[in-house]
């Protein structure tokens, strides 16, 4: 019986390996915290999540002053030398603010898929998330979520229908809370205009109108915005959905918008109207325009204190 010659792979031992312990070898596997320059972090591509200068970020400041970072940073390195940052944009403004070089960060090397899906579920941590943010974070993250392979249905069908087969959008949803309906409604808010989104993250805009107000064209939302500017008024759910039924058909005109918008809606309340020229008439001659509405509620309250005192004494 012919015998076989069999191969024995011999593993290769570097210097390290024989004079290194075993805990030393697995804490060089281990991501360390290390401080790196501020100006060498970038701003992950199309960050869907507003950093604002107010109340809360001076609050972060001081406290970083008082305390330093007290949670890393992650962030990917870049080809150039740089890092991108994939959580920790606030901390890193913050950081800046209080007029430090350098931040504590984690080294992580992440594929485009991989960083987009960690940064939309580190940022949806936060107690307020704006629409405009849930909507541009929703629609990433389901973009990553498809090249990792994974089916995915976004917002070319009608809002809510059903799905014979198990999409991202319904993983999603496992996630986060919000119903596969809902997702697909707030990715919907991605073909407003920057000005009728702002609306709806400012409450300006309820968020079920802004969802059949996105159906219509660029050209007739910008129609819409200056409509309500003009009729100081936004659309109602109804008047939204007629809007978008009259686009689609393609009859919606500029014409249609402002009768719409002008439209009396239910529970509406009444605006205030004042003859401009009787109030003039009362009002002290050399009175700066600044100063008449202080002038009209100071008289409007003198006037309800003489009633009260006058009522008093007649009891």
């Amino acid at each position: 019986m012919e015998k076989k010659e069999i191969k024995m792979q011999i593993p290769k031992i570097t210097l390290d390996d024989l004079f290194s312990t075993q805990e030393q070898r697995d804490n060089a596997n281990l991501e360390k915290v290390v401080d790196i320059s501020i100006k060498d972090i970038k701003d992950f591509p199309n960050h869907p999540f507003k950093v604002i200068d107010n109340e809360e970020m001076e609050q972060m400041r001081d406290s970083i002053k008082e305390n330093g970072v007290l949670v890393p940073a992650l962030v990917r390195p870049k080809e150039d030398g740089t890092y991108e940052m994939i959580s920790g944009h606030r901390r890193k403004r913050a950081s800046e603010l209080a007029e430090l070089d350098t931040i504590p960060c984690i080294i992580r090397d992440l594929t485009d898929d991989e960083a987009t899906i960690i940064m939309v579920d580190s940022n949806m941590q936060r107690e307020e998330i704006l629409p405009s943010e849930k909507a541009f974070a929703y629609k990433m993250k389901l973009e990553a979520m498809k090249h990792q392979g994974k089916r995915t249905d976004l917002t070319s069908d009608q809002v809510g229908q059903k799905l014979d087969n198990k999409s991202s959008v319904e993983l999603l949803a496992n996630e986060v809370g919000d119903s596969k309906t809902q997702i697909q409604r707030y990715i919907r808010l991605t073909e407003l205009i920057p000005e009728l989104l702002e609306m709806v993250d400012k409450k300006r805009i309820a968020f079920l109108p802004a969802v059949e107000l996105s159906y219509l064209t660029e050209e007739q939302q910008y129609t819409l915005l200056d409509c309500i500017e003009y009729n100081d008024a936004t659309p109602s759910h109804a008047q939204a959905i007629k809007m978008k039924k009259m686009s689609q058909a393609g009859t919606l005109t500029e014409d249609d918008i402002d009768d719409i918008l002008s439209q009396e809606k239910p529970n509406q309340i009444p605006k205030m109207k004042f003859d401009e020229g009787r109030i003039r008439s009362v009002l002290p001659k050399n009175i700066e325009e600044p100063k008449i509405e202080d002038f009209v509620v100071k008289a409007i309250e003198h006037y309800s204190k003489y009633l009260r005192q006058r009522d008093m004494s007649a009891r």
